[in-house]
């Protein structure tokens, strides 16, 4: 098939248009004369059966869809053409509006002149001639198009949702007690994530334990809920209402049936090792061992890396001593497939690694802390039972600095600023006075206390009389240059509000480290079939107007696998992800855009190129009509197959090569009015 540019023949004017034009405000209106655009629509463009043309305001308000409507009854409309913004944004909103009218909705075009034209000119006369072409280019595309109707499929009642943490249980939990069925995937031993680490929670101070392990007992013991901790899931397929998913569930080589979590095994288990997990490094646990003592569910896993009997074939203590007998060490890892109508990923975060920071000291001199390991010394529940001392155990630290923004606002490692730091911060200055006395530096470039309550904590820390210094650090050393600072960590900064540089001796320095996307969040994204920003965050629909919805129907993001944010935040994201997928499991079905891939069968030569570019598993080959076939419910209408087949068999509704050559045209013979005479003659 050529890719030579073939015009079609002309098409003569049999349809009805109205055009509209928006003013978004100033948005278009203050780079283009949208009045101009108005009356070249209706005067131009009449003899391809524009028959009226107005501009508006806000043409996606109600009074602008009413006047859309209006014209369609009294002015017997037979096709819409809208210039305003994207059409991510509002064409469902002109497709209502349309329908109420009347007129089957996928008659209508929205051209954007927001995105497209004002928002990237200057010249209002070259933005102006711009939005007249986009303009031609949709009702020539319009023209082409045909009435078509939605594809309903049945919504499954079950839910998968990936991640144990606080964002996860709260949306397993909203759907399961709402009556419907929820597999809740944690890759971990033990489900309650990140906030089971911590100890005390800004700005009220509360008990992360007590607020947390509760919703962990109801998610575990929840007759709607099935639990698949130390578990993964490795493959994706289907389509929204109904997923096919394949979760991978590891041997932990104990038998849950058996299992009564008594912790013999643990306490019996002669091997110890540094637990760089939940303890972060500073606390050890057994080969055979359960995460925490509040951990669900309560079975043990048995490290493999570390077993003796793994390594070595010998010991078996374990084994010998369970009660129930359990331990099985021949056991594999299973395999399960699971129906679900909806997914949601509460994936969470990775701490940033502060050794990528070098001047600051981490994993070299031995008292600089990360946040998580202060937040371990700090809990009661700790290695330290809570008493707040430098690496050697017993020695109660008298100066203390912390040392925000670590990996993040930096060029150098993340742009972006992390959202808990400074409020962390804060609770670590309150918990390290409350604790020690000790006197305590924070080292900040801006304070942002900016939720609820927040600002008010921050001035009980500074009435408590931790001291701030308004600058970046530059360096943390051990480097003593004067009497006093003999056996100290020295903190060299600039102090921007006094102008002068500074050096601190402290006895601990705690780095509050930014947050980072999981380390396979892309790998994640890929066989859930959604998309990471640049920094590695899955993206959402609409950072807006739908930030829990992805671009893949069915499949939804919550808490910090969409971006850092605290407690609360993340909490009000996983319910108001199970929200969306609540409501679309009452409705039964879902109407999913009719725009689709379709084979033209008597065209197909079977050459089988189209088969393994579809993104969405969409394709099937029949061997004995040598044809490929597509499934209309899997197919995402994202036009791969189309471009690739070199039989030209495949065609896109809404898409067809008619629509784009004909929207083309339009854009040229726009192009062709304004041109300079004798241009584009050869």
């Amino acid at each position: 098939m050529s890719n030579r540019f073939i015009p079609l023949e002309p098409m003569q004017p049999r349809e009805r248009i109205g055009v509209y034009v928006c003013h978004c405000g100033s948005n278009i209106a203050g780079t283009v004369d949208v009045a101009e655009v108005r009356d070249w629509a209706e005067k131009r463009l009449a003899h391809r059966g524009v028959v009226v043309a107005r501009d508006y305001k806000f043409m996606c308000s109600s009074l602008g869809q009413e006047l859309i409507a209006k014209d369609i009854k009294e002015q017997g409309l037979t096709r819409v053409v809208v210039a305003a913004c994207s059409p991510h944004l509002h064409e469902q909103t002109f497709r209502k509006a349309c329908q109420m009218a009347g007129l089957n909705p996928y008659l209508c075009e929205l051209v954007s002149i927001r995105e497209q034209v004002s928002w990237v000119h200057t010249d209002k006369h070259a933005a102006t001639d711009k939005a007249k072409a986009i303009l031609s280019g949709g009702v020539e595309r319009v023209m082409r198009h045909t009435p078509l109707e939605p594809l309903h499929v049945p919504i499954h009642p079950a839910t998968l949702v990936v991640g144990g943490g606080i964002a996860g249980i709260q949306a397993a939990l909203e759907i399961a007690d709402a009556g419907f069925p929820v597999y809740l995937v944690e890759r971990e031993p033990s489900i309650g994530g990140h906030m089971a680490q911590f100890d005390k929670t800004f700005p009220t101070l509360d008990c992360a334990a007590c607020i947390l392990t509760p919703r962990m007992v109801s998610a575990g013991n929840h007759p709607n809920i099935t639990l698949l901790t130390w578990s993964e899931v490795t493959r994706v397929d289907g389509y929204v209402g109904n997923f096919t998913v394949t979760i991978r569930k590891k041997a932990r080589y104990v038998k849950e049936e058996l299992c009564t979590g008594c912790g013999v095994c643990q306490e019996k288990c002669p091997k110890r090792v540094v637990d760089e997990q939940y303890e972060a490094g500073l606390g050890f646990r057994k080969a055979c061992y359960i995460p925490f003592p509040q951990a669900v569910p309560k079975y043990p896993v048995i490290d493999t890396e570390n077993c003796v009997f793994f390594a070595k074939g010998t010991c078996k203590a374990c084994q010998k001593f369970c009660p129930t007998n359990a331990i099985d060490y021949d056991q594999k890892d299973e395999y399960l497939s699971v129906q679900v109508g909806n997914i949601i990923l509460a994936t969470g975060y990775d701490l940033f690694d502060a050794r990528r920071v070098s001047q600051y000291g981490y994993g070299r001199l031995a008292n600089v802390f990360t946040s998580l390991e202060f937040e371990r010394l700090s809990n009661s529940a700790g290695p330290t039972n809570g008493n707040i001392v430098l690496r050697d155990g017993v020695t109660t630290p008298k100066t203390v600095g912390i040392i925000h923004c670590v990996g993040s606002r930096d060029r150098n490692f993340n742009n972006y600023c992390s959202a808990i730091c400074c409020m962390q911060s804060l609770k670590f200055a309150h918990l390290v006075k409350e604790r020690t006395g000790a006197t305590v530096y924070n080292f900040y470039i801006d304070i942002r206390t900016t939720a609820k309550a927040y600002d008010e904590f921050y001035q009980r820390v500074l009435e408590e009389g931790t001291l701030f210094v308004r600058g970046k650090v530059a360096e943390v050393t051990d480097a003593a240059r004067k009497p006093g600072e003999e056996g100290k960590i020295i903190i060299q900064v600039e102090d921007t509000l006094v102008g002068k540089q500074r050096r601190i001796p402290v006895d601990m320095v705690i780095l509050a480290n930014g947050l980072e996307p999981r380390r396979d969040a892309k790998e994640v994204a890929k066989i859930f079939g959604i998309s990471c920003s640049a920094d590695g965050w899955l993206i959402e629909k609409h950072p807006k107007l739908d930030p829990v919805a992805t671009m893949t129907e069915g499949i939804y993001i919550a808490g910090c696998a969409t971006g850092p944010k605290d407690i609360p935040s993340t909490v009000a994201q996983g319910a108001a992800a199970a929200a969306s997928v609540l409501g679309r499991i009452q409705q039964g079905e879902i109407a999913l855009e009719p725009v689709r891939a379709s084979v033209l069968e008597e065209r197909c030569s079977g050459c089988r190129i189209c088969n393994n570019l579809c993104p969405f598993n969409a394709i099937t080959f029949h061997e004995d009509r040598m044809v490929t076939s597509i499934n209309a419910a899997l197919c995402q209408g994202c036009g791969t197959c189309v471009a690739a087949c070199p039989a030209g068999a495949i065609t896109g509704t809404a898409f067809s090569n008619e629509q784009i050559i004909g929207q083309i045209e339009g854009l040229l013979m726009r192009n062709l009015e304004t041109a300079p005479v004798g241009a584009g003659q050869a």
